[in-house]
């Protein structure tokens, strides 16, 4: 009777091993799925930033006494991009995506610019890695959700604790003027 008592814990003892050693790894998967992700992220935010300069250089030639516009519109693609953390990335591509939108209101004060082809490549080409932004931040937010719950649901909560396993922060839109409904009338 001892013995089956005595083989009943080691039993349970093992299962726990198992079960710690296979939470734990799901983590760290998950962890490097969410670096991975913002990585990925950052590689479509660098060529939005690599764009700006000739975006901007092409305006200047239209517009060259909108220096202070165009002076803010590179500021902020600098200080976006020199961004060390996911809370200063986030509030620093909100101040960058509302400088850029000077930028383009500019832009519609002048036809014959928007009508150069370079102007129209370069836009199609901002158009394009938006887009490409954007699902790099639903994919991001979708494995920070993840590991998220992970973090916060039991008995995994248990791991997250033993090992320093934190919440990481979504990716989101700060700015409440960028949440509302765009007017477009014609």
């Amino acid at each position: 009777m001892e013995i089956y008592v005595l083989l009943g814990v080691l039993a349970l003892i093992i299962i726990i091993g198992i079960w710690f050693a296979a939470s734990y790894n799901g983590f760290v998967t998950i962890k490097n799925r969410v670096e991975e992700a913002f990585a990925t992220m950052d590689v479509f935010l660098k060529k939005r930033y690599d764009l700006i300069p000739n975006l901007v250089e092409t305006v200047k030639g239209y517009a060259s006494h909108e220096a202070e516009t165009l002076n803010r519109v590179v500021q902020a693609r600098n200080m976006a991009s020199g961004a060390a953390t996911i809370e200063d990335k986030q509030r620093l591509e909100g101040d960058f995506a509302n400088t850029l939108k000077s930028l383009f209101a500019v832009v519609e004060n002048y036809p014959n610019l928007k009508a150069d082809q370079q102007f129209l490549n370069l836009q199609d080409q901002l158009t394009g890695i938006e887009g490409e932004i954007a699902n790099a931040r639903k994919y991001y937010n979708a494995v920070v959700k993840t590991f998220n719950t992970m973090c916060e649901t039991f008995p995994s909560v248990i791991i997250a604790g033993v090992f320093g396993f934190k919440a990481k922060p979504y990716f989101e839109v700060d700015e409440e003027s960028e949440r509302k409904n765009v007017k477009v009338s014609f």
